[in-house]
């Protein structure tokens, strides 16, 4: 069978390698995406022509437009847990399989947020910027983890790998969450008003839909302290960044740091980024070789099961896949 490998050359290597690529060529046939620009839905249509298997990255978009114009397509294999981007109704529609990997990046994730709090309590990017710049720092007393509170909203995988890591620091630990079962004594599950009004460090990581946009606004920063640090690894779609930007600039919270923002790729806002007072990285929580290698090596295992006509573990809509393989 033959698979577009829809990722750019740059993303091939951030988000790929080497070896999920060597893989995935001892399954199928591999054509490879070598335009610097993600495919948009006639370039993808014109790209898989004659192709039975897209594997996309999270910057491919899935359109319905596509699904009935590719009728030698029989899945849409996207190398990332974020399928919000893909019309899995429309591909159904047409019998085309749907799958997205699993987290591969909790463990990655969950020590940026660690970073984000030593930096945003210590001032290390601050000073080094001085230093870099060839001024002298300003010495602000810091604080310290162990002994403060972490206020951790979304309980999914990272949010518990979080809090085990917070735990063994020393911090008290704080969870909002509506659909979490929580059994550990030593966590507190709160409503997300009183996380927010008790929290030294407010770490977002729910999930991103129509329930959790712009969670994060004016009303939820006023509720936090006035010392309290705001740290976004979700999605930029949680948070009001005007909001934000006023509580940073006008000094109702302490500072903020975000990998990700309402920027294309879910990028850091750079107007929001620029800020004294806040950190920001591009949309790199999830890039560590262990990270990426999870998920990448996962789209080679689901295109193996494809091609032996099989149902590969991630599929989201295999009760509509009509354009199965029959062997």
């Amino acid at each position: 069978m033959k698979v577009l490998l829809a990722h750019t050359p740059q993303m091939r290597r951030d988000y790929y390698g080497e070896r999920s690529l060597n893989g995935l060529r001892a399954v199928a046939d591999v054509r490879l995406h070598e335009g610097d620009e993600a495919l948009d839905a006639s370039s993808l249509i014109e790209a898989a022509a004659d192709v039975d298997i897209i594997v996309a990255d999270r910057m491919t978009q899935g359109p319905g437009e596509i699904f009935p114009r590719l009728p030698r397509l029989r899945a849409f294999v996207r190398c990332a847990v974020d399928i919000r981007n893909i019309d899995v109704a429309a591909a159904s529609a047409a019998g085309v399989l749907v799958t997205q990997a699993s987290a591969g990046f909790i463990q990655s994730v969950a020590e940026l947020a660690l970073g984000f709090m030593v930096d945003l309590s210590r001032g290390v990017s601050r000073a080094t910027a001085d230093y870099h710049a060839g001024r002298a720092p300003e010495v602000v007393m810091g604080r310290q983890l162990a002994g403060s509170t972490i206020g951790i909203i979304g309980y999914g995988s990272i949010g518990r790998y979080l809090a085990g890591i917070a735990k063994a620091l020393g911090m008290n630990v704080l969870v909002a969450d509506p659909f979490a079962a929580i059994d550990d004594a030593a966590i507190a599950h709160l409503s997300l008003d009183d996380l927010l009004a008790r929290a030294d460090y407010v770490v977002c990581l729910a999930i991103a839909n129509a329930q959790t946009e712009n969670l994060i606004g004016r009303a939820a920063l006023a509720r936090m302290q006035k010392h309290a640090f705001f740290i976004n690894l979700s999605r930029g779609n949680l948070v009001d960044e005007a909001a934000l930007a006023e509580a940073l600039r006008d000094g109702r919270i302490a500072g903020a740091a975000m990998d990700v923002g309402r920027a294309p790729d879910q990028m850091p806002t750079p107007e929001l980024a620029k800020l004294h007072n806040v950190i920001a990285t591009p949309h790199v929580g999830g890039l560590t070789p262990q990270a990426i290698e999870h998920q990448s090596s996962e789209t080679v295992r689901q295109v193996a099961k494809i091609v032996a006509g099989e149902v590969p573990v991630g599929a989201v809509n295999a009760e509509h896949w009509t354009r199965r393989p029959r062997l």
